[in-house]
């Protein structure tokens, strides 16, 4: 009997390989700019996906911490049916869940999800910049995965970009280097690499490259803000989508070079590795060792005087930023309120404790801005007041200067829907929209009074089927399909409106009460409410 059962699981064993090998799809070859790529047709769907793609020279040896540089031609078939590796990082939350091949400073791959048929030709596109604060992510993360934007009608992009001290390092030596005697940005520079790649070759996918909306969450909103502001993309983008995030005074704002350069010495001399040739000599471990030691969260965005010749606010106020249409928000709850109260119990006393020792000269106005009459109230604006200041407010100000310094419409959304349970109990929602394994100094959430940071981005991609962690339920795909439509008629047309969807309005420049699209189970477009927090944190920030 024994004998039968052990037989029995070896077929059931056998047959499951063959059938996880059979993935429906046959073999497809394009001719691009460098030579001929092969990906996979599957049959099933309909879509053609090439995983993996080089768009650049491998930024390695002497080509650590230059501008991504031209491929070279190959000969013969360049088999792209698996992503690449992704960024040299570790992979610090727990909604990161990568299908890349491996980690490497050989990073620069991008991955093509296409409806196009033998003679299709001009279908929009869509390039998607990852989040994970220039720190981590890739784009094989099945959050981002792009066949269900392509079964509407769209070629999605998605590009691996160097991150942390890869990316994003500044150095006098580097500068030096450089035509414009600038350094740092490379992340940047990557994006941009990955976009005349498109330019250059998105035909061959039936593609349009006229027809390109750049599209972010988080560090890859960020990524959005500062590409639709650099001179350096005239003519590659059409559209933008930014979800939660600006390159703006709070969040990841620029530093001068000269700033950038001191923190990268100082960096490398307590490393022992103070000039340049030293540091390019170091094997990817060392560099990787030497950054995690340092206890770092990345380095700054540089202005560079050539990717980034000024800030944001300065190149939206002279109307110097990418005219496209423009589709942004953020969501409700973004980050929790103990990251304003720093532990201390949500009581109105110890709200305004806190508030009179962030805002001394201006307690008064925040404590009217922020209503504090009760333990709930207390919550619900110390949420709102820390997500503010954490991305929400820069935001809103990238909102704004596009608004009142563009022709182009400007839609703006508040993402509401509330996360359903988690699947495995012994997990518990982490801090950057996913999972993280509890253990015994795992504390009980909260109960969630908004949605989180990251957790649109499954539904507007339209991939929780991809995300096993949620127990969704059918309003979770009801409001996923009503994004992902808003989005997909936005890439298409650069109006999110479309049969069957609540009407959204554009907001117009000078409007001081602007619409919103709430985002939720029952989506609306109402008139903002809350515009006056900004205008205060405004003139905090001095983002002028």
């Amino acid at each position: 009997m024994k004998r039968i059962i052990s037989l029995f699981a070896l077929i059931m064993l056998y047959n499951f390989n063959v059938n996880a090998q059979n993935n429906n799809a046959f073999a497809i070859q394009a001719t691009i700019e460098n030579g001929v790529i092969e990906g996979n047709y599957d049959t099933k769907t309909g879509i053609q996906t090439y995983f993996g793609v080089p768009f650049a020279k491998p930024p390695i040896g002497e080509l650590r911490w230059k501008a991504p540089q031209a491929l070279e031609n190959w000969k013969g078939v360049k088999e792209t049916k698996k992503f690449g590796p992704r960024p040299m990082q570790k992979l610090i939350w727990g909604d990161m869940n990568s299908r890349s091949n491996g980690v490497s400073e050989d990073c620069l791959y991008l991955n093509v999800w296409t409806p196009a048929k033998r003679n299709t030709k001009d279908l929009p596109v869509l390039v998607y910049f990852y989040g994970g604060g220039n720190v981590a992510g890739d784009g094989s993360e099945p959050r981002y995965d792009g066949e269900s934007m392509a079964k509407k009608g769209i070629v999605v992009v998605t590009c691996n970009y160097r991150l942390n001290v890869f990316g994003n390092f500044a150095h006098p030596e580097l500068s030096a280097e450089t035509s414009y005697k600038g350094s740092g940005n490379y992340g940047y520079f990557d994006q941009i690499a990955a976009l005349k790649w498109v330019q250059k070759n998105i035909a061959q996918f039936g593609g349009d490259p006229k027809k390109v909306t750049i599209a972010g969450e988080s560090a890859g909103s960020i990524s959005v803000s500062y590409q639709m502001a650099s001179p350096l993309t005239k003519g590659l983008i059409a559209g933008a989508i930014g979800e939660s995030g600006a390159g703006i005074n709070p969040t990841m704002a620029p530093v001068t070079l000269a700033e950038a350069e001191k923190e990268g010495l100082t960096f490398a001399k307590n490393a022992g590795v103070p000039t340049l040739k030293q540091l390019r000599a170091l094997s990817s471990r060392d560099v990787y060792e030497i950054y995690d030691e340092s206890k770092r969260f990345g380095f700054p965005v540089v202005l560079d005087g050539y990717f980034l010749p000024k800030t944001l606010p300065q190149i939206f106020n002279a109307k110097e930023q990418a005219q496209v249409p423009l589709l942004l928000g953020w969501n409700s709850a973004e980050i929790p309120g103990q990251a304003f109260m720093f532990g201390m119990p949500y009581t109105t006393e110890n709200f305004i404790t806190r508030v009179k020792k962030e805002y001394p000269n201006d307690a008064d106005e925040v404590l009217k801005l922020y209503p504090h009459s009760s333990e709930k109230e207390v919550e619900l604006s110390a949420t709102a007041l820390a997500s503010d200041r954490f991305i929400s407010y820069s935001t809103w100000k990238w909102f704004d200067l596009h608004r009142n310094n563009s022709s182009q419409p400007v839609y703006r959304y508040l993402y509401s829907k509330l996360r359903p349970a988690l699947v495995d109990n012994s997990l518990a929602s982490g801090l950057a929209g996913g999972t993280v394994k509890k253990d015994a100094n795992t504390p009980e959430p909260p109960k969630a009074v908004g949605a989180p940071h990251a957790c649109e981005i499954e539904y507007c991609m339209g991939n929780l089927h991809l995300i096993k962690d949620y127990a969704w339920t059918p309003d979770d795909y009801k409001v996923s399909e009503t994004m992902l439509n808003y989005f997909a008629n936005f890439i298409k047309t650069g109006n999110p409106n479309g049969a069957k969807l609540p009407e959204w309005t554009a907001a117009k420049a000078g409007d001081t009460n602007p619409p919103v699209m709430i985002i939720d189970t029952e989506s609306r477009t109402e008139k903002t409410q809350n515009d006056a927090r900004y205008l205060f944190l405004d003139k905090a920030y001095g983002n002028k």
